[in-house]
């Protein structure tokens, strides 16, 4: 049995976490494995999820204010988890690519060591490329022996700006567990009932620097101006959530629902998945909305040209003005998605899981 370890920061609510748990409860049930799970902050509401027979270790790097006690502490933590646990997995991953020490901590455990990278970072640091390349190279890329990306588009990215490890750089989309997603749809919900207009979905992390959700609220103005009936339902909360409840206080066809831990009955009662975001790595909602049959409409971010458009849905310029255009198209229009197989998309990530771990 090998021995694996996955690093990540926290098991709250999130597109990596969702990721994570999934992949770990899958290689879980194989019983060909003993993992092991390593978390910076031992919290979240996924922690109920992890199977039994998954380790869990808290590795927190200390925070005191004074910075010599602090660099002196987490030398010394350093130190101690290397003698407990320096390179004594056959694989080790750190899966949450912003955190420091979950980079140590997956790059000292094993020389099978890989990095996933779940973001489009060229866009999160504004196309300034010194900060792009700061930032992985803070991350000690050249000790990871592989670089997973979840999208081609950020592997280009990366391979662009970083020739010398393009050898490194694979490509591994996120596995989805479609029949527990398909189970959960099912479920009874009381705060939210389908009505008769369209209903657009937009289920993330209320953070505007990423999201953007202000291009759904002042689309959704435009259109209501216009004539157009419709209703919008924003799932998620997070540091702007105030901010965009003032912008739309005024809008009755905007309603705010708050984090659920199940979104699919949501989202299966709605009629399209709306994304607004400037940047994402490859959204895990995208395939969630296609297991559930729902028509996306979206910015172009991650592979969207490439996977969604022509296919799944309608993918528009990264603006507001493609927000807006988007929903306009799709409240005339609709959309009728291809049939999209989960079986199928899961059984080559499965491969190529097989192939990062066991090489």
């Amino acid at each position: 049995m090998k021995k694996i370890l996955f690093s990540a920061y926290s098991l709250d609510y999130g597109g990596i976490e969702t990721a994570l748990i999934t992949l770990i409860k899958y290689l879980a049930k194989t019983k060909e494995y003993e993992i092991t799970l390593v978390l910076e902050k031992k919290q979240g509401a996924f922690l109920s999820e992890v199977p039994e027979n998954v380790k869990i270790i808290e590795y927190t790097p200390s925070s005191h204010k004074i910075i010599l006690f602090r660099k002196a502490i987490n030398l010394l933590k350093q130190i101690k988890f290397k003698l407990q646990y320096g390179n004594k997995f056959d694989f080790s991953a750190s899966y949450a690519t912003y955190s420091f020490p979950c980079s140590f901590v997956a790059r000292c455990t094993s020389k099978n060591s890989a990095l996933w990278v779940h973001n489009d970072y060229m866009n999160f640091y504004n196309n300034e490329v010194m900060l792009y390349k700061k930032f992985f190279n803070e991350l000690q890329i050249d000790k990871f022996k592989k670089i997973i990306f979840v999208s081609n588009l950020d592997k280009q990215i990366f391979g662009a700006e970083f020739p010398q490890y393009r050898k490194k750089a694979e490509i591994c989309h996120n596995l989805i567990d479609y029949k527990t997603i398909l189970e959960k749809s099912e479920e009874k919900i009381d705060d939210f009932k389908r009505k008769k207009d369209i209903t657009f979905i937009n289920i993330s992390r209320h953070d505007e620097k990423q999201k953007r959700i202000s291009r759904i609220i002042n689309a959704t103005r435009k259109l209501n101006k216009e004539g157009y009936k419709f209703n919008v339902v924003l799932i998620g909360k997070g540091t702007d959530t105030k901010q965009y409840q003032n912008m739309a206080k005024n809008l009755k066809n905007i309603e705010f629902l708050g984090t659920k831990k199940n979104p699919f009955p949501y989202l299966k009662v709605s009629d399209c998945l709306l994304m607004s975001s400037q940047f994402e790595g490859y959204p895990v909602v995208f395939i969630e909305a296609l297991i559930l049959g729902k028509p996306i409409v979206t910015t172009d971010v991650s592979d969207s040209k490439k996977d969604i458009k022509d296919k799944y849905g309608i993918v528009n310029e990264n603006s507001e003005k493609g927000v807006y255009e988007g929903m306009k198209e799709f409240l005339k229009n609709g959309y009728e998605a291809q049939k999209f197989s989960a079986e199928e998309y899961n059984q080559e990530i499965v491969r190529k899981l097989q192939e990062i771990i066991n090489s």
